[in-house]
């Protein structure tokens, strides 16, 4: 009669166990901290925030430098593979997006709605017209090379299919410019957490180990 109640203690660890790391933070640093899973908006972010500089993209007046055409960060964008994961983009930006002071056209001061937006100020506490480096969130050390600038959107401007929405983490501000004829950072996004398996390596040993113990328990009792 005590074997139910051991099962039951073992469901009950096992699901404490998977779901701990997850039900503490929003941001939680991801593929040995080479990502930052966002769990309010299911996406995960490359940690190294100036990933594309040096690259083949690469478009900055300063070699080197991360600066690149929209076009460019698009494609190093979808170019990338991160320990096999591929299908990373720019961020997105919410248009109309009733969280601007400019709500016509999604720019200006307190944008959430956006990806970038909603990391700036509500995962990262960012302040309007302060660069995202004088937070002391301590959620900024999530991340690498994050520059005090502007980086592009995935989102044309809807009036201009020549011109992108992008985002400011010098100021907090949202914007958009001419994609072919400004440079500005790249930022790599993915949809959901790249790191989810069905069952995490360390919970099937977790689990394995407590069979065991269900096992020598029913041989004890057999004998």
């Amino acid at each position: 009669m005590k074997e139910p109640c051991l099962m039951r203690k073992f469901c009950i660890g096992l699901f404490l166990f998977a779901t701990a790391s997850t039900a503490n933070a929003a941001l939680t640093s991801i593929l040995g901290g080479k990502a930052v899973y966002d769990s309010d908006l299911n996406i995960s972010w490359l940690s190294n925030a100036n990933a594309g500089a040096g690259s083949a993209f690469d478009d900055g007046l300063i070699t080197n430098d991360g600066k690149m055409r929209q076009s460019n960060a698009s494609a190093w964008a979808a170019s990338l593979n991160v320990d096999g994961i591929t299908g990373w983009r720019l961020p997105t930006t919410l248009h109309p997006d009733a969280t601007c002071f400019t709500t016509s056209d999604s720019t200006g001061g307190d944008c959430t709605g956006s990806e970038m937006g909603h990391l700036f100020y509500n995962e990262l506490g960012g302040t309007e017209n302060s660069s995202i480096l004088t937070s002391v969130d301590p959620d900024l050390a999530l991340f690498s090379n994050l520059q005090s600038f502007r980086y592009w959107s995935a989102t044309d401007y809807p009036t201009s299919a020549l011109d992108a929405y992008l985002f400011a983490f010098d100021t907090g501000k949202q914007g958009f410019a001419t994609k072919e004829a400004s440079v500005f950072y790249a930022w790599a996004v993915h949809d959901g957490d790249v790191s989810a398996v069905p069952v995490p390596a360390a919970v099937w040993l977790f689990g394995s180990g407590l069979l065991g113990l269900v096992g020598i328990a029913r041989r004890k009792k057999a004998t």
